[in-house]
């Protein structure tokens, strides 16, 4: 661990901004390059491998934001040296979050300068102080900071919405929501028209007991009342009968039979 040199520290410092900027550039143009390469997939239909490859683009996004939040802390700590400078076993309240940040950051970047940097820091607040920061006790590390250093893996929505960014930035035609009527939705079982389940007909016939159906017990379905049809109307209009209809007796000719029967009665009392 190098001793205290406060001009040192300082040209790290102007160091340390100038190769996070480079290398904050030099990630970009990669992901820039990878955004590209997986346009080209989902363009050819390879959408899970896309999905591989923009999980990776997350993380390095996630590493972009860690390098520029140390680029600011190191912006930070040049514009307030001297307190940095002063002769203390704790850094001052206006640059302790940039100097935890930078102690307890460091070790996951790759940038030498900063890890440099990182212990001439150590050497100056001490070796207690520089072991609560790498512990993080007491929530001195700031808490962006930390979150940029948790690797966890991606959700499947962060995922989608990489992807649409992507599409829609290169023009390819690429939805996360499946199409109706497509493959994916036949295999999901949630796409396509369904038919409507078929209903069970309504039993139109009434059961009643038939004449003799007493015997066996046997239902005799009862035909529902059907409206005549055409021709059975013409014949009612012109006073044709059915068929099956039974001709009334007039009423004349049952008072003849009448007549018929009392005379004969009378014939047989005078026997």
């Amino acid at each position: 661990m190098p001793p205290w040199n406060s001009t040192k520290a300082k040209v790290q410092l102007r160091l340390s901004v100038q190769r996070l900027r480079t290398l904050q550039e030099k990630k970009e143009a990669q992901a820039k390059a990878s955004r590209r390469d997986i346009a080209a997939l989902l363009e050819k239909g390879k959408v899970e491998t896309a999905r591989i490859r923009t999980e990776n683009i997350i993380n390095e996004d996630i590493y972009l934001e860690l390098l520029e939040l140390l680029e600011l802390y190191c912006e930070l700590l040049i514009a307030r040296f001297g307190l940095v400078e002063q002769n203390t076993r704790e850094p001052d309240p206006a640059v302790s979050e940039g100097v935890c940040s930078i102690i307890h950051a460091a070790p996951r970047t790759e940038l030498k300068e900063l890890q440099i940097l990182r212990d001439l820091l150590m050497h100056k607040y001490g070796r207690e102080f520089s072991a609560a920061v790498m512990e993080n006790r007491d929530g001195c590390v700031s808490d962006r900071v930390m979150k940029k250093l948790t690797v966890d893996m991606p959700s499947a929505e962060l995922v989608d919405a990489y992807l649409t960014e992507i599409a829609k930035g290169y023009g390819v035609q690429w939805s996360a929501t499946p199409q109706p009527g497509s493959s994916n939705d036949d295999d999901a079982g949630g796409g396509g028209v369904k038919e409507a389940p078929l209903e069970k007909p309504t039993t139109l016939l009434d059961t009643s007991t038939a004449p003799g159906a007493e015997c066996t017990g046997q239902k005799t379905p009862k035909l529902p009342d059907i409206p005549p049809t055409e021709d059975e109307e013409v014949k009612e209009g012109t006073g044709a009968l059915p068929p099956t209809a039974q001709p009334a007796v007039p009423p004349s000719q049952q008072e003849d039979e009448f007549t018929l029967l009392a005379k004969r009665f009378e014939a047989l009392k005078k026997r």
